[in-house]
């Protein structure tokens, strides 16, 4: 842990990279504690604190195990570290959560309390575009603004305009891991179908999608099936890609498609605000 690295600097830093990290920020303290409210600190994904002061071992474990199940869910969290006497008398135990505040045990003689707020930052979800179509401009174009790192692949001679997009890559092949969440749509419109439906299946992605009719999808299905691309990723392959809005022009396709996109991505981080928390 370096405390004389400026925490904020290097979380903006972090950010920039695209590099998962929690910030942790001691919101209250009552009675003795090492850290007072406005301590922050920068914790990595391998459970570093590389920067900041959030006190010493007495809240240390508490704020990496939820610092832990933070960047694994992607939601944020409060954590109240409290003697156990403080516990009892509030009636709860050691692990549970109650009110959106998840209690742990101080164990260090100071017996202080420290309450932490716990905030995932996480990279940017990758989008990659297949495709120099009006619709796949027109995706790279409405996806920026939502928060996607934005790759649009197609061969150079294919561009009637520069995309929008972080990263364009001439051709279809795309090498190096991508970013998770991971969201693939192949938006060629008759340039290149199969070469780029093969090239985008390669790759792991928590959605594929295909603009083009149901007719065309099934011809590729297909035709990759013969060129051995295994029968349950071709099945995962949304085709016509998007909701079903009556969309027409390029943009409404566009932003049927980053809604279905997006509904796919916030699946499962959605919560019933009124449903009771469970002991963890």
């Amino acid at each position: 842990m370096n405390a004389h690295v400026d925490v904020m600097e290097l979380a903006s830093r972090l950010k920039s990279e695209d590099e998962a990290f929690v910030l942790a920020t001691v919101v209250r303290t009552v009675s003795v504690t090492a850290a007072k409210a406005g301590a922050k600190a920068v914790i990595r994904s391998d459970g570093t604190i590389v920067a900041g002061w959030i006190g010493g071992g007495c809240a240390r474990g508490a704020v990496l195990k939820a610092a832990r199940r933070a960047l694994a869910d992607g939601q944020a969290r409060l954590i109240s570290v409290q003697p156990a006497d403080m516990l009892a008398e509030h009636g709860v135990k050691a692990g549970e959560s109650r009110e959106g505040i998840e209690f742990s045990t101080n164990m260090c003689p100071s017996k202080g309390t420290m309450d932490i707020f716990i905030e995932p930052v996480l990279p940017r979800p990758s989008l990659l575009v297949f495709g120099a179509s009006p619709v796949a401009l027109a995706i790279a174009e409405q996806a920026r603004p939502l928060g996607f790192h934005t790759t649009v692949a197609a061969p150079g001679a294919d561009f009637a305009e520069t995309p929008n997009a972080d990263l364009l890559v001439d051709g279809f092949t795309i090498s190096g891991p991508q970013a998770r969440p991971c969201f693939v749509i192949v938006a060629t419109q008759g340039k290149g179908d199969q070469a780029a439906l093969k090239a985008a299946l390669a790759l792991d992605a928590s959605y594929y999608g295909f603009v083009g009719s149901h007719r065309k999808m099934a011809a590729l299905r297909l035709a990759l099936a013969a060129e051995g691309v295994p029968a349950e990723r071709l099945g995962s392959v949304k085709g016509p890609a998007g909701l079903d809005i009556g969309a027409i022009t390029p943009e409404e396709i566009a932003l049927s498609i980053l809604a279905e996109i997006l509904q796919v991505r916030r699946r499962g981080q959605r919560t019933d605000p009124g449903k009771a928390s469970s002991p963890s």
